[in-house]
C-alpha cells in the first residue's frame, strides 16, 4: 500500500542553491569593472568587438542570462536532492520453515552397495528435495566430512542447490573422516541469522559411519532439540555395506592390510533421529521419503506472514525534474 509524505531523501543538496549568490555578486561585480576595462583606452567601444572578436554584453542580457542559468541550476540541485513523496510498506523476512542439508561427502560415501553409489544417490534425494519444495521452504546446504563447509546459505532459490549438487564429490576434501559436530555447529550458525519465530530443521544425510559418534554427538542433537531445531535423518547404504574406494582404483586398506568396509548404521542414525524429534528415513528411488521431511518440517512453520520486518521502500522521483532540465540543455 503506497502512503504520501514529501520529503528530500538527499537534502544536503539543496545547500548547492546558495551557490547561485556569489555567482550573482561575480556578475554584478564584473559588469561594473567592465566599463572601465583598459582597452577602452586605446580603442572606441564600437570598435573593440572588430579587434576582440567578441563584444560586451549589455546588463539586461546578462541578467537574462544569469537568471536562466539560475533556474536551470535549481532544479538540477532540487533533482540530485532526490524529491521523494510516496512510499510501498514491503516484507523484508518473513517467518516460516528453514531446512538446512548436511551432506556426508566422506570416501565411505562412495561405496557402491546402493547404485551408482551412496553419494550420487544422496545428490539425487537433495535434487528431489528442491523439486518437490516449490518454494515452500528456504533451504540451505552444508558439506561435511572431516571439515564442515557452507556450500549454500539458507535461500528460496533452489535452482542454486541444484547447480551446485554436480560438484559434491569426496575429492573436495583432503582429510578424510565424517565428524557430524563440526557440521551441526555450521548449521547453527545458519540459522541464527533467520528471522525470529521461524522454524528451523535440520537433515542428515549419511551412511551414519561417524567419528565423533558418541554420548557427545547425542547430547548435541539434544541440545538442539531442546532450542526448537528437529533433525531428520536420511540413511543412504545398505546393512550389507561394501568396501570403501580408495585412490588408484584400489580399495582401502586399514593398518592390518585389511579391505575397509562401510555399513550403514540403522541404529545409530535411528537414535539420533529420535534424539533430534524428526524422522528416520532409508534413501531410495521414490520421492516418498523427501516429500514425507518436507511436509513434516513445513508443516512446523506456519507463521503469520505479518510477523515479518518490513521496511519502507520510497519511489524517487527525481526524473521528473531532470526531464524539464534536459530539455531547457538542448538549444
Amino acid at each position: 500500500m503506497a502512503e504520501f509524505d514529501f520529503h528530500f531523501g538527499s537534502p544536503w543538496w539543496l545547500l548547492a542553491l546558495l551557490l547561485t549568490l556569489p555567482v550573482g555578486v561575480w556578475l554584478r561585480r564584473t559588469t561594473a569593472l567592465g566599463k572601465l576595462s583598459r582597452l577602452k583606452l586605446y580603442a572606441d567601444a564600437h570598435l573593440l568587438p572588430h579587434l576582440t572578436g567578441s563584444r560586451e554584453l549589455q546588463p539586461a542580457e546578462r541578467w537574462r542570462r544569469f537568471t536562466r542559468w539560475g533556474l536551470l541550476w535549481a532544479v538540477l540541485v532540487l533533482a540530485m536532492a532526490g524529491p521523494r513523496w510516496d512510499f510501498t510498506r514491503v516484507q523484508i523476512f518473513s517467518p516460516g520453515s528453514d531446512l538446512v542439508v548436511l551432506l556426508d561427502i566422506s570416501r565411505s560415501m562412495e561405496v557402491s552397495d546402493v547404485q551408482p553409489s551412496r553419494l550420487a544417490r544422496a545428490r539425487q534425494e537433495i535434487e528431489d528435495l528442491v523439486n518437490q519444495n516449490a518454494g515452500e521452504m528456504r533451504l540451505g546446504l552444508i558439506a561435511f566430512a572431516s571439515v564442515a563447509h557452507v556450500v549454500a546459505p539458507i535461500t528460496e532459490d533452489g535452482q542454486t542447490l541444484r547447480g551446485l549438487l554436480p560438484d559434491m564429490s569426496s575429492d573436495l576434501v583432503r582429510l578424510q573422516g565424517s565428524r557430524l559436530l563440526d557440521a551441526l555447529d555450521r548449521a547453527e550458525a545458519l540459522i541464527l541469522g533467520q528471522p525470529e519465530r521461524s522454524r528451523h530443521s535440520l537433515l542428515v544425510i549419511s551412511d551414519g559411519d561417524f567419528a565423533d559418534a558418541g554420548d557427545l554427538l547425542e547430547a548435541r542433537v539434544t541440545a538442539l532439540a531442546e532450542q526448537g531445531v528437529t533433525l531428520h535423518v536420511l540413511g543412504v547404504g545398505t546393512e550389507g555395506g561394501g568396501p570403501v574406494p580408495g585412490t588408484g582404483g584400489r580399495f582401502l586398506a586399514d593398518a592390518q592390510r585389511q579391505t575397509v568396509e562401510s555399513r550403514l548404521d540403522v541404529d545409530g542414525l535411528a537414535r539420533l533421529a529420535e534424539l533430534g524429534k524428526g524422522l528416520f528415513l532409508r534413501a531410495d528411488y521414490r520421492g516418498d521419503d523427501t516429500r514425507q521431511i518436507l511436509d513434516r518440517a513445513s508443516a512446523r512453520g506456519a507463521a503469520d506472514p505479518a510477523d515479518g520486518a518490513q521496511a519502507e521502500v520510497w519511489n524517487e522521483r527525481y526524473f521528473l525534474l531532470l526531464i524539464p532540465a534536459m530539455l531547457a540543455l538542448l538549444p
